[in-house]
């Protein structure tokens, strides 16, 4: 009853939000601008012992949700490439191997960086693991998620643009209090490139930074501009150099050509992680790719289907406006044709949220030029707010545009809990001054299954619960 509970209240707020329209909020944050944790504080300690493993963190590293990717940086010497791991505390009963590799940045030379995949693992397992030796070796642990179904419950974290104050310090700390079982980041990671030379240290102090959470849980990677990194005049020419050294991504197990697109499915979500910053035009491997992607995602398996990238494709802030138009004009009408159920994106530093809308039949020459209200068409959430040094974007376009829903220049996070195959609970959580505050609830209604007809197909009696209580309200979910 509890959880009947808990989605009255927010078809209640949601209902509000029709009655009223877009809302922008009036609060105001106090903290303005953020500013940067010093070098020596403790949020960037160095663990103890000779050459011990730091910077520790993990991602998926397939396909379905079976493997891992531990990445660690050792500073002295490379040392040990090997991962000790077993389903029971400190007996490590099984092994991989991984490899190592370091770079350059200007006058920056990186640490030792491991990459180890550690595969075949079992679904909804708890894993310890060890690496480092002797006297400096480290164990962390993670949970491997629920074997693929579409009623597969499962709780996802969003951050993006986080940087490393202490407003980012509060955002990551509010999400490790949140329940989350994995982050969907949509980049824009350490603000390196904002220090003189891109200080390669500032990748290593994030690194450290956020290890109390991505040690022991995945975060799903996604490059943002900040991760670009081009300094011809510092004889740096490459792209993503660092980004590309230090987070491996599984994009071969989606027969992608490059690690900053790719595909994962984790419980009853499919993922693409798209770049805003590489090629996407028609014909281009990005392009090509995601078009036979698309083609792969089996709704009855994978009933939630969720698009990250960097650049908003909707945005109606100052900051950034109308950056996102040329990938909306290139990959809009396949999100619209295979009913994506949700868009995350970053790079502008403040939240919004959408109602489901699309522009496909844009025409400047026949008049068709703003959009439209679309049930096959995204929500799209922008959650650039994570907390990095270049302070807020508050300058929201005045009046607000009829497809914004919700608005606030604030830090925060959010989270997005599937609950089974047609409807997921989402939240955006504002940091206010270091204190959690919840704000925006939405109850999502999943594109493929939420219909009627395709409702009609589950056996009776199947979640009976939700099917009641959502029986009059469902064309109105969001």
């Amino acid at each position: 009853m509890g959880q009947q509970r808990l989605l009255l209240i927010l078809i209640l707020c949601y209902f509000v939000q029709i009655a009223l329209g877009g809302e922008t909020s009036s609060f105001m944050r106090s903290q303005w601008p953020s500013t940067d944790i010093p070098l020596d504080n403790e949020a960037f300690v160095v663990p103890d012992g000779h050459n011990a493993p730091q910077q520790v963190h993990i991602t998926q590293g397939d396909y379905d949700g079976k493997a891992v990717i531990i990445s660690w940086v050792t500073t002295a010497e490379p040392g040990n490439n090997e991962v000790l791991y077993g389903t029971e505390k400190n007996i490590y009963n099984l092994k991989a191997q991984g490899d190592v590799r370091n770079y350059t940045f200007f006058n920056y030379k990186s640490g030792y960086i491991h990459h180890c995949l550690v595969s075949d693992l079992e679904y909804n397992t708890k894993y310890y693991y060890k690496i480092g030796q002797s006297d400096s070796a480290r164990e962390f642990w993670f949970q491997t998620p629920p074997e693929i179904d579409p009623d597969a419950s499962y709780k996802f974290g969003i951050i993006g643009d986080l940087g490393q104050t202490y407003n980012s310090l509060s955002t990551l700390q509010h999400y490790m209090q949140s329940g989350g079982q994995t982050v969907l980041f949509v980049g824009d990671l350490s603000y390196a490139d904002k220090y003189a030379h891109n200080d390669g240290i500032r990748w290593d102090t994030w690194s450290r930074l956020v290890e109390p959470s991505v040690a022991y849980q995945p975060w799903i990677w996604s490059a943002g501009n900040h991760e670009i990194e081009y300094r011809p005049d510092l004889g740096e020419v490459s792209t993503f150099k660092p980004y590309l050294h230090r987070h491996a991504t599984p994009y071969m197990a989606s027969k992608s050509s490059s690690p900053l697109w790719y595909a994962v499915r984790r419980a009853s979500a499919h993922i693409i992680v798209l770049s805003s910053y590489s090629p996407f035009v028609k014909y281009t491997p990005q392009w090509i790719w995601l078009k036979n992607e698309l083609k792969k995602v089996d709704r009855e398996k994978t009933p939630w289907l969720i698009v990250l990238m960097h650049a908003p494709m909707y945005n109606s802030n100052d900051a950034h406006y109308m950056e996102g138009e040329s990938m909306r004009a290139a990959f809009e009408h396949w999100f619209v044709k295979y009913k994506v159920d949700i868009i995350f994106a970053g790079h502008v530093h403040a939240y919004e949220r959408s109602y489901r809308i699309s522009n496909i039949n844009y025409n400047i020459t026949s008049g068709n030029r703003y959009p439209v209200p679309d049930k096959s068409a995204p929500v799209y959430v922008t959650v650039g707010d994570g907390g990095n040094q270049e302070g807020l974007a508050s300058r929201f376009l005045d009046p607000q545009p009829e497809y914004s829903a919700f608005r606030e220049a604030s830090y925060g996070h959010s989270t997005l809990e599937l609950k089974n195959r047609t409807h997921a609970f989402y939240q955006w959580n504002r940091n206010d001054d270091g204190k959690h505050v919840p704000t925006d609830f939405v109850v999502f209604q999943n594109q493929y299954w939420g219909s009627n007809t395709r409702r009609r197909r589950l056996k009776k009696n199947h979640h009976s619960w939700s099917q009641s209580l959502f029986a009059s309200f469902e064309d109105m979910l969001v």
